[in-house]
């Protein structure tokens, strides 16, 4: 006797959010493995988790404070430093950028687990954004000691960053499954990505503000789609603001949608995984 369509339906809708909570042990060792193989060998261990977002910062910082500084309003009536500025859009990148530059080689990767027929393959995006969010959290710890060394405080609404970031966390997963299971068949998408995330940060509200580009390229910084997460994620951090709630919801329905569109691609392509592997 089939399902009911009810039943059905409801299977559709939990089975991404599933690849998680089913195997919520696996998915914590894997990124467990993942944060400390990174460091393995290391003198400074995890410290260069903090270390290493410092010393992103001071070059950028020594690259591009002088031209890109005098764009902020803020920076040039004294409210705040640069480095704080572009330090705040840099977390909400870092994320991005190490979510989609290591997707690709999620499945190509790992090919011992695809021929494993037992092993979950959708859960592989899972423990590489838990790692993610681990130096999300270590660059957040940089940053409020900066900030509070620099400017000589902590805007109260700093606690509000997470949900800022919770849209942006859930339009990643989507974009990894997508990723990872393309780069099965097209190989040449892991030679691309380092490419595009570095075109969305230059391309994007962590270099400068929307207002400060001429007007007829602004509709390039305002599509990307890091731009309205770091605006929303400064006024956290920074301008003490609360955020645009009615923006996050829509960017969040949007992300959903991205999300099972990922899945529904990854579910679809797997198949041919291990042929082609």
């Amino acid at each position: 006797m089939p399902p009911a369509a009810g039943t059905t339906l409801a299977g559709a809708v939990s089975r991404p959010w599933g690849a998680i909570t089913r195997h919520w042990s696996l998915t914590r060792e894997l990124a467990k493995r993942d944060i400390l193989g990174r460091y393995r060998g290391a003198s400074f261990g995890l410290l260069w988790s903090l270390i290493s977002p410092f010393l992103m910062l001071m070059v950028y910082t020594f690259a591009f404070g002088t031209v890109m500084g005098g764009r902020w309003p803020q920076i040039e009536s004294g409210d705040t430093k640069f480095a704080i500025v572009l330090f705040s859009g840099l977390i909400v990148h870092g994320f991005f950028a190490e979510c989609f530059n290591k997707s690709v080689g999620l499945i190509v990767g790992n090919p011992n687990f695809v021929k494993r027929v037992i092993f979950p393959l959708e859960i592989l995006p899972w423990p590489m954004i838990i790692s993610a969010l681990f130096h999300v959290l270590m660059n957040l710890m940089v940053f409020l000691v900066m900030r509070l060394v620099v400017d000589g405080q902590i805007a109260p609404t700093t606690f509000l960053f997470p949900l800022v970031l919770a849209p942006l966390v859930v339009l990643v997963v989507g974009v990894s499954w997508f990723m990872a299971a393309a780069c099965v068949y097209f190989r040449d998408l892991g030679q691309v990505t380092g490419v595009i995330s570095m075109a969305l940060l230059f391309l994007s509200s962590a270099m400068m503000p929307v207002a400060s580009v001429p007007e007829r390229y602004r509709w390039v910084f305002e599509l990307n789609p890091l731009t309205f997460i770091i605006d929303q994620a400064r006024n956290v951090l920074l301008w003490n603001r609360m955020p645009d709630w009615a923006g996050l919801g829509w960017y969040l329905l949007a992300s959903i949608a991205v999300m099972y569109l990922g899945y529904a691609v990854f579910a679809w392509l797997r198949k041919g995984f291990a042929d082609v592997l």
